[in-house]
């Protein structure tokens, strides 16, 4: 960690206010994982493209995740059947800003993600009354049980374009718990990148490329239930929970 801080303190800092000018709700977004030892020559390779969040002089953020999901695990189905039109249900703290909010994630039949949310006072056990509503107001799920399913943690990244034409998130060393166990992938590194329209005009796409880091999709979600219990169907996923048990 000490070694990306060092490159990280290269990049231009962004605030929080100035990031939260795209905060790309409505987006498209494209998921790429690989292991760390790609990341050193990632950033710096982008340095003269893009800006990096720096709260309280931290570029490393840590996030803490609870999500939720159905008694017979709808939104995990829903995903794993590779169905659009699907939800994410979690609450999510954001410990260095200290800020806490109820996000209910969609990702549409266009491929565009939608998310909504408002303040939270986290638990993790149950969903608030008010997030109840919330979850009423913009979802199928308002009057559906809906009971605690994963836990989790990673420590994030977030880079800024510096025109404003996109924004990438980078979660490193995710670490899943819930009743059934716990896992942590010291070695994981999870890249999104976020933009209002089309991708193709990113720098990041041909940097990606560049390092032979393929586009694949990973849901933190899903990945956290299959990999701590064997019994949900998973058969979508088993390729690249192969490649997530060899990573060290």
């Amino acid at each position: 960690m000490e070694q990306l801080k060092n490159i990280l303190r290269k990049f231009d800092p962004v605030s929080l206010d100035e990031i939260n000018e795209v905060k790309l709700m409505n987006r498209i977004d494209r998921k790429y994982w690989f292991h760390i030892e790609l990341l050193k020559e990632l950033l710096e390779k982008v340095q003269d493209y893009y800006e990096v969040l720096e709260i309280n002089n931290e570029h490393l953020m840590e996030y803490r995740s609870s999500y939720f999901d159905t008694p017979d695990n709808a939104m995990y189905m829903h995903h794993h059947n590779r169905k659009l039109n699907r939800y994410k249900v979690r609450q999510r703290k954001y410990l260095v800003s200290g800020h806490s909010f109820f996000e209910i994630k969609f990702k549409t039949n266009k491929k565009r993600t939608i998310k909504e949310r408002i303040p939270s006072e986290i638990n993790g056990a149950e969903i608030a009354t008010s997030e109840n509503n919330f979850l009423q107001n913009n979802s199928p799920y308002g009057d559906t049980e809906m009971i605690p399913s994963l836990q989790n943690r990673f420590y994030r990244i977030t880079l800024i374009h510096k025109h404003r034409k996109d924004r990438c998130t980078i979660d490193i060393a995710p670490e899943f718990w819930n009743t059934k166990g716990e896992k942590k992938l010291d070695n994981l590194v999870i890249f999104e990148l976020k933009r209002g329209k089309s991708l193709k005009g990113s720098p990041m796409v041909g940097i990606l490329r560049q390092l032979k880091i393929r586009q694949r999709g990973l849901s933190k979600y899903c990945t956290g239930r299959a990999l701590l219990d064997n019994t949900l169907k998973q058969n979508a996923f088993k390729p690249r929970l192969r490649f997530l048990e060899k990573i060290k």
